[in-house]
Order: structure tokens, then C-alpha cells, then sequence
């Protein structure tokens, strides 16, 4: 190979002495070339584990993929030294243009990574490449394990909780996310929705420099397990219920009386989504719906106005003055003989004091749901995930912000 040649291939893949581009072998039947890459006789190497230089035991050839040059497929291949340490007896070397058992370089995994956090699946990413998504998904498990493990949590101090579904049925999977503005990040994900993902949350926390005791809010809906866990593992914090999720039982006390006066009153028909949305999102045939019906005495305007009247009172500036309002609306409620409105009413006045500690905290669960949403587009893409353990390492990859350390591609940077 021309000397010039050798030292653009060395220089283009950032090797240093003793490593030195031995031959390049092109295929332009198969589409690949191969850049062969080897050290002189008497090289020595670092130990893996002290750093010492050492002789080299033996040497076995291993082939690892490569950015594409151009169209083509790129992959380097090497003899892989072991080394004869004297302190800690035979190990293999590590390259410096891939991680320990990788079949990819680095720059190749970043690539990988990048193309999967820009929108594409991990199957898309492996038909572009030309390798099955299996192996893709094994990079991005390593990078996502590694990166949790470097990750500092030691000032979280307000967390959301939620439950995302993997897919139709019941494979839910529950989300803790950091409430910080500064960080608004996924701190854990695991299956179920139980009390359990609590203290497995609680867990996983403490390791990374997390101190449960810090923990001085928590915001979350009104299940019962989530509750019980959060009680039972962080005594300390006080609990927010979120804003949307109180509303969203009064729209299904709303949408109860609804269908029924649907089967019997013509100008309930079609009317659904007049109901279900807030007025602001109403389009012009939906606004002038309501208009028509704000004044009859149908048990679907009733609850919708209680509803309104329950919106409302999260525009008071504190909880004094939010309290008493909303003793005045339970009353209203509970005396509207509509059933399911009184039922959301009766609910709502067992979790009371965290309705009323968002005046205090000002803390819901909105970028939680923006995150859900983020999970559902992937998931969509995806049609689906094979498993849980895939949509949790998705789940990070996509709100985790994670520092992965790998080098750029096309201009990028570590990817956070």
C-alpha cells in the first residue's frame, strides 16, 4: 500500500503507535472494504487492568464493522493481542477504535445511536446498515446501562410518577422522572404499576448518589398502589396529585351522563368531543354546539359546568383561598344527584390535601405526559416492542439524557 495512503487510513481512523493500516482490500463486487490493520514484532501494550506495558502472549484475527465509505461496507480487521501481565497473568489488549467484545467501532455505535435518537427504529437502522436489529439493540442496552451508571442524581428533590402501556392489555410500565426544570430527565423506568416500582425506584436511586431523605415532593395520580409506595418509601416527601389527572376523572363523570342521554336526546348526538375537550380546543361547529345546549338542564351541561367550575379554582394564587372554593364546589358536586359526578367528587375529597398541595409545590406531572407522548410516537414507529426491557432502554435513550462519551458523527457531540 502507498505510504500516503497508509498514513490517511491511520490518520482517518485516529490509530496511534503501535497500531499501523497494514493493507486495504476492496470489493466492489461485494461492496466492502476491508482495512487490515497490525503492529510490528516487539510491541508492547497496556494492561487492562494496572496499565503496565506488556509483551504480547498471543494474537487472534477479529473483524469489527465500520462507518460506510461511501456506499460501501467498512470493516476493520485486526490481529487482537493477549498480554502476558505479570501481576495479573493473560488479558486482552483493548483497541482504541472499539470497547471491550463490541463487534462495532465506536464511531460506528455512535452512529447507530444517533440515528435511533433522531426518530428511526432500531429495525429501519438495521435494514440501512445491512445488520439484523438484535445487534443494534445490544448497543443500545450497553450505552444506555453504562450511561445510567455515570449519571449523578444526588439533587433530585421533586419527582413525577406515570405509567406507560408496552401494548394493548396490561404490560404497563411506570416512569420516575426528575421535576427539576434545569433537568427534566427519566430517572427510572421498570414494569408494572404496583407499589413495588416504588421502592424499586427507591433502590435504584440510592446507588447513583440519590438520597431518598431529599426527596421533598412527589407528584403522581391517585392510584392507590402508587400512593402506598411513596408513603411507604419516602415518608418525608409530600404528595401533588397532578393537575390533568383529577380532571380526567371528572371528563369520565362528564362522558357517564353523556352516552346515556345520547339513546334518548337527539341534540346529545354527535356531541362527544364537545364534552371531552376543553373550550379552547373547541372548533367552531363544537363552539356553537354548546351554545345551543349551555342552558338546558341535561345532566351532561350540569356535569360539564361543575367540571369548568373545578378548572377554575387551580387559578387561585394560594390555598387558602383555593380551599375554601373548593369546599364550596364538593358541596355543589355531591348535590348535583348526578351519580358519576358525585362518585369523581367523593374521590377527589379522599386525596384532598394533594389536590390542595399544588398551590404550594406548583409541581404536576405535564412533562411526564409530554414524555408519554414521545413514548407513544416511538412505540408507533415501532409497532410495538418485543419486550419491556427494549422500551425501557428506549424510554432513556429518549428522555434519560444520558452522557454517553462517544465520539462525534457528522459534527455531533456526546450525546446528552
Amino acid at each position: 500500500m502507498d505510504e500516503k495512503v497508509r498514513g490517511l487510513f491511520r490518520a482517518a481512523l485516529g490509530l496511534a503507535d503501535p497500531w499501523t493500516v497494514a493493507e486495504a482490500v476492496f470489493s466492489a463486487k461485494e461492496g466492502r472494504l476491508e482495512l487490515r490493520l497490525d503492529f510490528p514484532s516487539g510491541s508492547r501494550f497496556p494492561c487492562p487492568v494496572c496499565g503496565a506495558a506488556c509483551g504480547v502472549y498471543d494474537a487472534s484475527e477479529r473483524d469489527w464493522r465500520h462507518l460506510n465509505f461511501f456506499q460501501h461496507d467498512t470493516v476493520l480487521r485486526a490481529r487482537l493481542p493477549r498480554l502476558d501481565c505479570p501481576e495479573h497473568g493473560v488479558k486482552t489488549a483493548e483497541v482504541p477504535w472499539a470497547r471491550g467484545g463490541a463487534g462495532f467501532t465506536l464511531l460506528m455505535e455512535a452512529f447507530l445511536l444517533a440515528l435511533v435518537q433522531g426518530g428511526m427504529t432500531p429495525a429501519q437502522v438495521g435494514r440501512l446498515v445491512g445488520e439484523h436489529d438484535t445487534r443494534v439493540w445490544r448497543v443500545i442496552h450497553h450505552y444506555v446501562e453504562e450511561g445510567r451508571e455515570a449519571q449523578d442524581v444526588s439533587e433530585v428533590v421533586a419527582v413525577g410518577i406515570d405509567e406507560t402501556s408496552r401494548s394493548k392489555g396490561h404490560n404497563y410500565v411506570s416512569v420516575f422522572m426528575d421535576l427539576d426544570p434545569a433537568h427534566r430527565r427519566v430517572l427510572f423506568a421498570t414494569e408494572g404499576k404496583d407499589a413495588g416500582t416504588v421502592e424499586r425506584f427507591r433502590a435504584d436511586l440510592e446507588p447513583r448518589g440519590g438520597d431518598p431523605a431529599q426527596v421533598a415532593e412527589v407528584c403522581l395520580d391517585m392510584s392507590a398502589a402508587f400512593v402506598k409506595g411513596v408513603t411507604e418509601q419516602f415518608p418525608e416527601a409530600s404528595l401533588t396529585f397532578d393537575n390533568f389527572h383529577l380532571v380526567q376523572v371528572l371528563t369520565t363523570a362528564v362522558d357517564e351522563p353523556r352516552r346515556a342521554e345520547a339513546r334518548t336526546r337527539p341534540e346529545v348526538k354527535g356531541t362527544r368531543y364537545v364534552w371531552l375537550k376543553n373550550e379552547w380546543n373547541w372548533t367552531e361547529a363544537q363552539r356553537e354546539a354548546f351554545n345551543q345546549l349551555r342552558f338546558s338542564k341535561l345532566a351532561t351541561v350540569r356535569a360539564t359546568h361543575i367540571k369548568n367550575v373545578f378548572q377554575d379554582i387551580f387559578a387561585c394564587s394560594e390555598a387558602q383561598e383555593a380551599s375554601a372554593l373548593l369546599k364550596r364546589w364538593y358541596f355543589w358536586a355531591t348535590h348535583s344527584r348526578i351519580a358519576p359526578v358525585v362518585k369523581a367528587a367523593k374521590t377527589i375529597k379522599r386525596h384532598w390535601d394533594g389536590v390542595l398541595r399544588w398551590f404550594d409545590s406548583r409541581i404536576n406531572n405535564g412533562a411526564v405526559e409530554a414524555i408519554n407522548g414521545l413514548i407513544q410516537a416511538a412505540k408507533r414507529r415501532a409497532r410495538g416492542f418485543r419486550s419491556e426491557r427494549n422500551l425501557i432502554a428506549m424510554i432513556y435513550l429518549i428522555a434519560g439524557k444520558l452522557d454517553f462519551a462517544l465520539p462525534g458523527v457528522g459534527g455531533a457531540t456526546h450525546t446528552k
